[in-house]
């Protein structure tokens, strides 16, 4: 494995760390709705207690029907921890997986049905780039800089942040995260959601002390430059996100005149500035869950989690912000229920298929980031 320039521990692109997960076996592809359904419950009839089965809020509704817990990555891996399961089923993403990983005792096993449910925005801040971006940073100034990783992230990344000095935050606490930093020391580096790390820096009136680094572009990363800011911004984002517009709630306004517009803070500064509210996919789903009968919300996320609210919530007029093109996340739609139903049969066989292991050393260190965040 390649060693790291600033840490410690070695690791290496998510890309080959991953490449021994299994695809789907031929006679998996074709089943229909009707004989996998029937096939997954005699599965899960068989296996009991043994396993648990996650399903992220972007998960399409074959996925959210079999799963024992629905929710946003942190709050599935939580339950995974209180879970006595032997074997937890992650419909999610490989960064979500991980999570599980770090904070699940050792006898549990976390299996990814479909190897290529990989997250972009994870993949845009590997630990191994960081690192060589914190050596030029870093080199330009004295000052304590305390790195920010967001959920979104691969265990090494979170491992990177904790053994400088940093720590892991989801987007309902961003803000505490950015407090405790300064708290610690005297700037930022926020990875890899540069939106979400604007719209924090908004919130806390830092919006004038903010910069990108963008390591795709080599000419234009000035590390003299960067730190004269207190935040740096890791030029990363959510492909589905950054898709919505301000036409798109202009849009929405012009037709249903009493909507009100909430969307994720993943989204760009303009979007989240025009709409009425913006929030995690927890705060989302609470305040469709708590809106009068009647009332018009217009969602600025990933179409599955609209389409589930609309399901549940048909009393209030849930609709998508843009067009279900807009918001679809290719990497949650991996998660195919065929894959769900060949990894359940193989568990019934005594078999695991991919399972995601994170490295005891990485592990340790991502745990030490995640209990930071607690901690505010």
């Amino acid at each position: 494995m390649p060693a790291m320039e600033t840490a410690a521990f070695e690791t290496d692109l998510s890309l080959f760390k991953y490449d021994n997960l299994e695809q789907l076996p031929p006679e998996y592809r074709d089943l229909d709705e009707d004989e996998r359904t029937r096939r997954i419950d005699a599965a899960l009839e068989e296996l009991g207690e043994d396993v648990v089965i996650l399903g992220h809020n972007y998960q399409r509704r074959e996925i959210v029907d079999h799963s024992d817990f629905i929710g946003d990555s942190y709050q599935l891996s939580k339950e995974a921890a209180n879970s006595d399961a032997k074997y937890v089923i992650f419909g999610g993403v490989t960064f979500m997986a991980e999570s599980a990983d770090i904070i699940i005792d050792d006898s549990q096993s976390v299996i990814l049905p479909s190897m290529e449910a990989s997250c972009p925005m994870a993949g845009m801040a590997e630990a191994l780039q960081v690192d060589a971006a914190w050596a030029e940073i870093t080199a330009e100034t004295d000052a304590d800089i305390i790195p920010i990783t967001y959920m979104n992230s691969y265990a090494d990344l979170k491992a990177f942040c904790a053994e400088q000095g940093g720590l892991v935050c989801t987007s309902s606490n961003a803000h505490k995260a950015f407090e405790y930093a300064f708290e610690k020391g005297d700037k930022v580096l926020f990875l890899p959601d540069k939106h979400l790390g604007e719209n924090t820096a908004h919130r806390l009136g830092m919006e004038d002390e903010t910069v990108e680094w963008d390591p795709w572009d080599p000419e234009s990363k000035d590390a003299a430059k960067a730190v004269e800011n207190d935040v740096i911004l890791w030029d990363g984002y959510c492909q589905v996100h950054e898709r919505f517009r301000v036409d798109h709630i202009e849009q929405i306004r012009a037709e249903h005149e009493d909507a009100k517009v909430i969307v994720h803070p993943e989204c760009r500064r303009e979007v989240v500035e025009a709409a009425d509210k913006a929030g995690s996919t927890a705060t989302i789903t609470e305040t469709i869950e708590n809106a009068d009968p009647g009332d018009t919300w217009a969602i600025g996320t990933e179409i599955h989690l609209t389409n589930h609210l609309q399901r549940w919530h048909p009393e209030v007029n849930v609709l998508p912000l843009c067009g279900e093109a807009c918001m679809d996340c290719n990497a949650m739609r991996q998660i195919d229920p065929n894959y769900l139903t060949w990894v359940l049969e193989e568990l019934v066989e005594g078999r695991e298929r991919n399972v995601i292991e994170v490295a005891p050393e990485e592990k340790e260190l991502a745990k030490l980031a995640l209990d930071r965040m607690l901690e505010i």
